[in-house]
């Protein structure tokens, strides 16, 4: 995955609460294991409202997704994210989000932003007109458009993978040579060779 340093980006608004994976990527999209060709089916059953908010001119390309309490709820697709990061987005802000989306999002380099709801109901009044943000992760900051600094917290774990780019599989190359030091030090517990005929 890539790295995540700062983001200043156009910002897009889903002033909803409790949107869930279901409507995020519908379960009829799920059939295939790669983690692209998601983004045109992003909230399919919304975006076919004429009003839905996503479809608004000034949120073309936005790369923040401003949202409502409890975002990503629901059952435990990773898609959800994929799709979102397959869109566009790179950070997606809202006051909480359900905890296998939140884990889903870091593991791909999406960056979920959690801040108080007073905090994203003034973000959200600040960006309806698809407005900039900056997110820092190095500093631990949302700059909102009036310049006013607000911090969020995230697990130094997480704050590492993401600022150095590590998924699951780099993290583990990173050990490949202690790995391979204990392969060959530890016979096998069960003997793999096939039978001899």
């Amino acid at each position: 995955m890539k790295e995540f340093h700062r983001l200043t980006a156009r910002v897009a608004v889903l002033d909803r609460v409790d949107v869930d994976t279901d409507q995020i990527i519908p379960k009829q999209f799920l059939k295939r294991i790669e983690r692209t060709g998601y983004g045109e089916y992003l909230f399919y059953d919304w975006i076919k409202d004429p009003g839905f908010e996503l479809r608004r001119d000034e949120y073309e390309g936005a790369k923040i997704l401003l949202a409502g309490r409890n975002f990503g709820c629901g059952s435990s697709r990773e898609h959800a994210a994929w799709a979102l990061q397959d869109y566009g987005f790179d950070v997606v802000i809202a006051p909480s989000f359900g905890d296998i989306f939140r884990t889903n999002a870091l593991k791909i380099g999406l960056l979920p932003v959690a801040l108080a709801s007073d905090r994203v109901r003034a973000l959200i009044a600040a960006c309806a007109d698809g407005a900039s943000l900056t997110v820092d992760l190095e500093e631990q900051q949302v700059v909102a458009p009036d310049g006013s600094v607000m911090e969020f917290e995230l697990d130094p774990f997480s704050r590492e993978c993401l600022l150095h780019g590590l998924d699951d599989i780099a993290l583990t190359l990173q050990r490949v040579d202690e790995i391979a030091q204990y392969e060959a030090s530890h016979s096998a517990p069960v003997d793999t060779t096939a039978l001899a005929v």
